[in-house]
Order: C-alpha cells, then structure tokens, then sequence
C-alpha cells in the first residue's frame, strides 16, 4: 500500500537547471533547448537573451527572479521557494540560468534545497562565460609556450564572510613563478585591490591584462592593457558590471586572434520591422554579421473577415492557367484554405496550373508543399517582373493572384495590359500590432544606427506609431529593401541611405555590410 508521502513525491515535477551560456543564444546546449520545449514553468535570471525565453510553450509560466547592482528581484532562499512550491505542483520547471548553474551560479545551492526537500531535479550543464567571454575577444585561455593551466576566481565573495578567504597576494606569487592564466569574474568593483595584491605578491606590473564586458553579447567590450593602467583604461571606456578580467600572456594573442568585434556590422543596432514570423531570417543574418537586431515589428498578418472570394477562386483552381504567388504569407494562406476545406486538398489542386512565384523566399515555401514554380523573376520588384513576364502570351490567360488586402495592383494591372484575365484576391490581412506606439517611441528614444523597412507597410506604419514625426529617425541609417519601398519611405519625409540590390533579406544584409565596411 502506497502512504501518502510515496503518493505526494510521485505526482511531484521536476526541476531543471539549465545552463543558457553567458550571452549569445547560440551557445545553449540542444538538451536545454528540449527541457524549455517541455518546460510548464520557466524561472529565469537577468543575464540572458530574452530570445531563449520563445523556446517554451507559449502557456508555460515565466518567473523573473534576476538581480542587478543593488537590486533583487527574489532572495535566494525566496527562489529556492518558487522551485520548491512548483515542482510540488507537478509542474515541469526548467530554471534558467547564464553560463553554467555550477560555476558561481549558485546552482548548488538550489540543487541541494531540492534534494532536501526529495524533489526529482536535473543538471544540464551550460558554457560559462569564462571560456566562452574570453574564446569571443579573441583570447584562448591556454596555448601552448605561454599558459599551460588557468584559474577561475569569484572577484565577488559572499557579503556574509568575515574576510576574504581568497589570498590574492599568494595567487600573484604563483603566477609569477609558474606562469598561466587568470580569470576574475564579477570583479570589476573591486578589481584595483585585486590587481594591486598580485603585484604585491611579485607579479610584475606589465603583465597583460584584458577586461571583457559583457562577454559574447551584441555589445561586447574589451578594454585591454597591463596590471598598471588596466583600471585607469577601463574607467576611462566607462566599463561597468558585467566585466571579467584576463590576466597573463595570453591576452597578447588577441589582435591576431580576434574575430568577433571584427565582424562588419558588429555593435550596430538595427531595427528589424518586420512581423514577427517573418524577421527571423533577417535577425539570423544580422547576428551571423555582428548586428544588434531589434526586434519591432510595425506589421502582423491576420486571417480574413471574408473568406469568401478566396474559397471561391480555390474551387475553381482548374479553370486558371497560372497562379502567381508574390510571398510566403501568401502561400500559407492559401495552403492553410486549401487544408480546411471540406474535402482535404494540397498540392495536387493546382495540377495544371502553372506558378509564378516572387521571390526566392516564396518559391522555397512552395517547394515545402511540393510545388516547383514555372517562372522565378530575377528581382522581385512588381515593375520589373511585368516586363520579365511579358516574354510569354498572356492573351485570354486566366491568372489567380493571392496577396494582401492591402497589396499593390501593378503585377495585376500590368498582366491585364498584356490580355490576362485576372483575379485578385485576398488571402491575408495586415495589420499594424496592437500598443506598437508606444513600443516604438521607447526603441527609437533608446537609440538605434540602422532602421530596416522590407516593405512599404513597414514602413508606413512605423510612421503611424511615430505620428509622422520623421525627424525621430534622422540619426538612424534608413535601409530599404528595393526602390520601392524606398519611394514609399521617401513619400513619408524619411531621407533613405540604402536601398539593397538584391530585393530580399539576404540583399538587404549584403548591402548594410558593404556600407559599413567603407
């Protein structure tokens, strides 16, 4: 027979303390990523990327119990609480924390109230920042002829000691005996001290030294020089908390070695309005060159009012000779149509029909269904695809074009022109986000170097957010799409500084990366 304690801890959850890495989303391991995809309950701190936070189900519940200087948002003992009171529950709860929960995270300490309380809990280890922060300034922490070991030391003891249990004089006498590496973490507050007892202890004063402020985010800053001026130099580049220090020869490998801060948009904000399934692509390809992408899309697609005419127009797919496709949104609409109709339909619906597709975005997106397009313009400017267009016979041609509620009529007026019988329909709305106003007003207030508009929506309703003011965007690079999103941007008082050759994302990226590098 089964008591009521056994009962209790069966039906108990589970707790997770996940690693996130100490920056950089990319550096969470895959077993991370899986626990937050199961995760009921997310409890997480202040040092991440609130990017990791869209790995868990939308219902699970998010707990921020982070901390900055001189401000807490729960106590530890308040944290070890919440774990406790959810994994009680039944819940599955994942505890996010940066770098490795076991490398001054305090991870043990939630582990143990775990373990006290007989509680299921895992470890999945994560890349501290003292690898990882040191691997992106272009510093290896040991290499071969200069550092054969390195040490790792809290800069940030716990307020509760008496004194000091680190002997820092006694680490500077080694150091200068043995050579290697040394690694302060959190210890910018009180690193003069620190510096100034290693020299004590003999380590001599030109010995370089390497200041890393927050380690493999967008924003990373290195400040380097030697025990001597490294406080001073780091003062002067107004370096505050997060900041690790690098301590040994080491550190004179990062002009050859260094590659992040090198990369050409690095530190660059740039505002990405796109809606929010559609930038992820822009945001990766910003990332892969260093950007800061800011997330504020000025555009969302929601479904129909009125189905009507699309449904229509799909139960006469037979009748049409071509159906030209000009984005992804679209091509979900339609398929997403297709699915819920009484007599499931898909690809096969469009047998005999030929497919036009603009854009190599929207021709990957029907290939995803199986459908390889017939005609791929080159540019995906509507201008420019009539004329391409014109190469084949249109007369009496029966064309079906989804898009839109919004969308422009030159593809479907330029066909009627060449004698296509054409029908336009409705496959989405767009829409602007509900409280955009006031999200702009807090981004743009905040700063950014560059605003990305990949179409004329975007950009008009960034402009709506702003009330018109165009004179809030003087100071940020405006980069269009193609020319004509750009005329659009013009019409709307915006002085437009880049317009990409390629008119998709990966152009836009291009031409933003060869503007910066001159």
């Amino acid at each position: 027979m089964v008591n009521k304690a056994q009962a209790n801890k069966a039906q108990a959850g589970k707790v997770h303390l996940v690693g996130a890495g100490p920056g950089d989303p990319g550096l969470i391991t895959q077993k991370g990523l899986l626990c937050l995809g199961k995760a009921q309950v997310v409890v997480y701190d202040r040092l991440l990327d609130p990017s990791l936070l869209e790995a868990a189900p939308e219902s699970a519940e998010r707990i921020f119990v982070g901390k900055g200087r001189g401000n807490q948002a729960l106590t530890q003992e308040e944290i070890n609480q919440v774990l406790i009171n959810r994994a009680e529950a039944g819940l599955n709860v994942v505890r996010l924390k940066g770098g490795d929960p076991f490398v001054f995270g305090r991870g043990g300490e939630e582990a143990l109230a775990l373990a006290e309380r007989g509680l299921s809990f895992e470890i999945v280890p994560g890349v501290t920042s003292a690898v990882a922060a040191a691997a992106y300034a272009g510093i290896p922490v040991t290499h071969r002829g200069i550092a054969s070991s390195f040490t790792v030391v809290s800069g940030s003891e716990d307020p509760t000691k008496p004194e000091s249990t680190i002997e820092w004089q006694a680490m500077g006498e080694s150091l200068s005996r043995t050579g290697g590496t040394l690694e302060v973490l959190m210890g910018w507050n009180s690193l003069e001290p620190i510096l100034e007892a290693l020299v004590r202890g003999g380590l001599a004063s030109t010995t370089p030294v390497a200041l890393v402020q927050w380690g493999t985010w967008p924003h990373q800053n290195t400040v380097t020089g030697n025990l001597e001026n490294i406080i001073k130099r780091g003062r002067e580049a107004g370096l505050e908390p997060p900041v690790m220090a690098i301590i040994g020869g080491v550190v004179e490998l990062r002009e050859k070695l260094r590659w992040f801060d090198r990369r050409p948009l690095f530190g660059k904000k740039v505002l990405v309005t796109r809606s929010r399934t559609q930038a992820s692509r822009l945001k990766v390809l910003l990332g892969d060159m260093g950007a800061q992408p800011v997330e504020l899309p000025t555009i969302q697609t929601t479904p129909l009012e009125d189905y009507g005419p699309l449904d229509s127009a799909l139960a006469r797919l037979s009748q049409f000779g071509w159906a030209i496709f000009a984005s992804v949104n679209a091509v979900d609409a339609v398929f997403a149509r297709l699915e819920l109709s009484e007599n499931f339909r898909d690809a096969r619906a469009f047998g005999g029909v030929r497919i036009g597709a603009i854009g190599p975005a929207t021709a990957a997106a029907l290939e995803s269904r199986g459908i390889f397009a017939d005609f791929i313009p080159a540019t995906s400017v509507s201008e420019a695809v009539v004329q391409q267009l014109a190469s084949l016979d249109w007369s009496g041609r029966k064309v079906l074009l989804p898009g839109a509620d919004i969308g422009r009529d030159v593809l479907a007026n330029g066909l009627k022109k060449m004698g296509a019988k054409v029908e336009l329909v409705s496959a989405y709305r767009t829409v602007a986000p509900e409280g955009v106003s006031d999200l702009t007003r807090r981004v743009i207030g905040e700063g950014v170097d560059v605003v990305t508009f990949t179409s004329s929506s975007t950009a008009r309703n960034l402009m709506d957010a702003l009330d018109g003011d165009s004179e809030a965007l003087n100071s940020s690079l405006i980069a269009c799409i193609g020319p004509t999103t750009a005329a659009t941007a013009k019409e709307l008082g915006l002085n437009v500084g880049l317009v990409a050759k390629e008119h998709n994302v990966e152009g836009l990226v291009e031409a933003l990366t060869g503007y910066f590098r001159k």
